[in-house]
């Protein structure tokens, strides 16, 4: 993906989760709300952190990152290294070394707090949706 659209990922993303919240507190501000708009706008908060956090992920990779700093000069066998090969996703780096030997170093606080709070987002959308559409089947005059 290109840098400038990285970046305005992350700046959307940096500018939403802060709106987002300020929304759920002025919702919770003035009950009764309903729940599935609460829960919209929470799914909106773990989707853009997501998106933040993958955006930050990404600039790391593509500015050389923390990863050559991983790879060791020489392998267990005595082979130097020859390259380093670098992913977008799932973020992760390979060493390479001069007898063909491959080492990866895969982030997982990154895949952690990425794939968590994006599946935290899903099901979030699924109960919006849920709550939304067991709402209008209720009728007005009962509980």
């Amino acid at each position: 993906m290109p840098t400038p659209l990285m970046g305005l990922l992350l700046l959307m993303s940096v500018v939403a989760v802060p709106t987002c919240i300020l929304a759920i507190v002025l919702m919770l501000r003035n009950p009764p709300r309903s729940l599935s708009k609460i829960c919209a706008i929470l799914a909106l908060i773990f989707g853009f952190s997501a998106t933040a956090v993958y955006c930050y992920g990404w600039f790391t990779v593509t500015l050389g990152g923390p990863f050559p700093e991983l790879c060791e000069d020489r392998n267990a066998s005595g082979a130097q290294l020859a390259s380093l090969q670098q992913d977008y996703w799932p973020l992760r780096n390979a060493c390479i070394y001069s007898d063909g030997s491959t080492v990866e170093h895969v982030s997982m606080s990154i895949n952690v707090f990425v794939y968590v709070p994006a599946g935290l987002a899903v099901l979030l959308i699924c109960a919006a949706v849920f709550l939304y559409r067991r709402a209008r089947h209720i009728p007005e005059g009962t509980s």
